[in-house]
């Protein structure tokens, strides 16, 4: 039976222009949904836009148009970009879609039947950029936690979703379903969110302040919460609740998203699939930031970086290129320009570009202009087809652990194994040696074959040059499926091989035309250099954690009680890694003389230490059972 695969992006909010955030995500999801049809998945893959709600009203009232003309205009841009950077998804959705305002209505009358939503009164703080309440303990020194502005204080009768209901349910569904949210760093976040009590969630706004957005079944002078609206485009893209698609891929859902959202997908979403009666998605796929001077982009802060920009002035496949091999999935990622280039210059370049180029120099040159019948490559090839092998399985273990980074990083293992074998064998030796006719053809025939294998390997990540590789093969709408490279030698005799322009020229780059941040997440400069004597001041300990608990109001810190031969108190902000009782009796390293702070009110005499991995925090250690108190070295 073929197996199914849905991947869908968040649908992109109208209230601004695309920017490379929005572009890493939806290439991030075609590389996925690329993969999966390459291995003979059937692969559905949604995009869109979300249109509903005060900011867009908001906006539209700026631009002096009507708010249905507004989101005409931002949603025409998104729709023109995925084009543009090779994104093949197969449904874009709008949610001012006929067919989408009824799904979300329908939804809304079944839990409205079920019981599961009441008219009730509420007061709180309103954040109009996040378009949510907000508990007073959320917020930080007194402003919303993302935009950084002091919220409006409304009271309002409005509808209620009893979220709270299925708290439990939820808790125990993300603890018997460890990967139902990934990395692991977000899947604790959630678990953080659950240790509190959650309140139930306002799903209306009246009409009397806000229009713009769907009208609910039961009540005209209300519309609906725009989180309550967007969430359902992933249903209703699939045609729920009767269509062969929706009972096809719901039960397969990988939804993509960025950090800022893991709430509304990670709570809001979850109890309101249960209380409609529909099984919850598969996975919630979490990554990080693209930082511009270590900043969220931002159009306030004028640090936004255009994906066309970047497209139309270094090529495409590059731009993708370096996003997907740039990011580790999960964490935040320092966008430079410099990098960018010297990314090009290094691995496309000199490592893929160089070897295409010399092969087909070499292949064009010493052979009649095709692939020579040679029936003993493999014996001839060590070590590249027993390399190949190893590399298609590491590929694999990584896409599926949303290692796309590491999938590249295998991929150019290949390819610099590829170079080495040609530097190696000598082929220009070889074709001096008439008699050494065979051995030059199974070693041009081994590095052809090669490129062949790392097309297809390359191809969901950099389409168009997967493409060129093939079509200088002889190879013209080649497949890209996997299993056309799970044995060596499939490359046909007799297949017309052409030399082509140079894949990747090389770029130079003048550093006053880039005034992006210069530092990546990869490549963290080295601090400048300090004496013994200053190091020696830093006075680090083993310390035995004694006692955890969460500091109120904070869904980061951890207030710890430790031993390091006295008892004191410090605060780490390592809520959403580790649960408080798992970290009763480790020991650790802190910095014990280090000026007393406070942390949301609570002191901390102290500072533990920690690195960051693609699944989070983790606690600095030992291999071996440490004094407590002892001086780390």
């Amino acid at each position: 039976m073929e197996q199914a695969f849905y991947i869908t992006t968040p649908i992109y909010y109208v209230n601004a222009s695309p920017h490379i955030g929005h572009a890493y995500t939806t290439i991030v999801a075609d590389v996925l949904a690329r993969y999966h049809r390459a291995q003979g998945y059937r692969t559905f893959f949604v995009t869109g836009t979300d249109e509903h709600g005060d900011k867009i009203a908001e906006a539209a009232q700026k631009a002096g148009v009507t708010p249905q003309a507004y989101a005409d205009r931002i949603s025409a841009q998104f729709r023109a970009l995925w084009p543009e950077l090779s994104v093949t998804n197969d449904y874009f959705i709008r949610t001012t879609d006929a067919d989408h305002v009824r799904t979300v209505q329908r939804i809304l009358q079944k839990v409205y039947d079920a019981g599961d939503i009441y008219f009730g009164s509420y007061e709180g703080y309103y954040c109009v950029g996040c378009e949510r309440f907000y508990m007073e303990k959320e917020l930080v020194d007194g402003k919303c936690p993302d935009h950084q502005t002091a919220p409006e204080y409304r009271k309002e009768s409005n509808y209620f979703f009893r979220m709270s209901k299925y708290q439990d349910w939820l808790l125990g569904h993300i603890q018997a379903h460890p990967e139902f949210i990934r990395p692991e760093r977000y899947r604790n976040e959630a678990l953080a969110f659950l240790r509190e009590p959650l309140e139930d969630l306002c799903i209306s706004r009246p009409k009397s302040r806000l229009t713009w957005g769907i009208t609910l079944p039961f009540d005209a002078d209300y519309v609906t919460y725009v989180w309550f609206d967007a969430l359902i485009n992933y249903v209703t893209a699939l045609g729920y609740p009767d269509s062969a698609r929706f009972g096809e891929f719901w039960p397969v859902a990988q939804h993509l998203i960025a950090k800022d959202i893991l709430k509304p997908h990670g709570i809001y979403w979850p109890t309101m699939l249960k209380a409609a009666g529909i099984e919850p998605y598969r996975n919630l796929n979490v990554h990080g930031y693209w930082n511009v001077d270590a900043s969220k982009m931002s159009k306030s802060l004028g640090n936004v970086v255009k994906p066309l920009d970047l497209k139309d002035k270094y090529g495409l496949d590059p731009f993708r290129y370096f996003l997907l091999r740039d990011m580790v999935f999960g964490l935040d990622s320092n966008f430079s320009e410099e990098a960018f280039v010297q990314r090009i210059n290094a691995d496309l370049a000199n490592d893929l570009g160089n070897l295409v180029s010399r092969t087909l120099t070499m292949a064009t040159k010493f052979l009649p202009g095709q692939a020579p019948a040679v029936t003993d490559a493999a014996a001839e090839a060590a070590p590249l087809p027993e390399t190949a092998r190893r590399i298609l399985s590491e590929v694999e273990a990584d896409f599926a652990e949303l290692g796309l980074h590491k999938a590249l990083m295998a991929i150019w293992e290949f390819i610099n194994v590829a170079n080495k074998y040609i530097v190696e064998n000598e082929p220009w030796t070889l074709a001096k040696e008439p008699e050494r006719r065979g051995r030059l053809e199974a070693v041009l025939y081994n590095v052809l074959e090669a490129l062949r294998v790392i097309a297809v390997l390359i191809a969901p990540f950099m389409p168009s040059t997967a493409a060129k590789i093939l079509s200088q093969l002889g190879i013209e709408g080649g497949t890209l499926n996997f299993d056309s490279i799970r044995r060596w030698g499939g490359l046909p005799a007799g297949s017309r091989l052409t030399r082509g322009e140079a894949l990747f020229p090389r770029v130079e780059f003048k550093k006053e035309d880039a005034p992006m941040s210069e530092t990546k997440e990869e490549a963290i400069p080295v601090k400048p250099e300090i004496a013994y004597e200053d190091f020696a001041r830093i006075d680090l300990r083993v310390a035995t954690i004694l006692q955890a608990e969460t500091v109120p109001k904070s869904n980061k810190l951890v207030r710890l009680k430790i031993d390091l031969g006295e008892e004191r108190q410090i605060v780490a902000g390592i809520a959403k890694d580790y649960l408080p009782e798992t970290l009763v009796g480790k020991k650790i390293v802190v910095v014990a003389n280090l000026k007393p702070t406070k942390l949301m009110g609570v002191e901390s005499r102290g500072m533990l230490l920690a690195t960051d991995t693609p699944d989070g925090l983790t606690l600095i250690g030992f291999d071996r059972d440490p004094k407590t108190g002892a001086p780390v070295r």
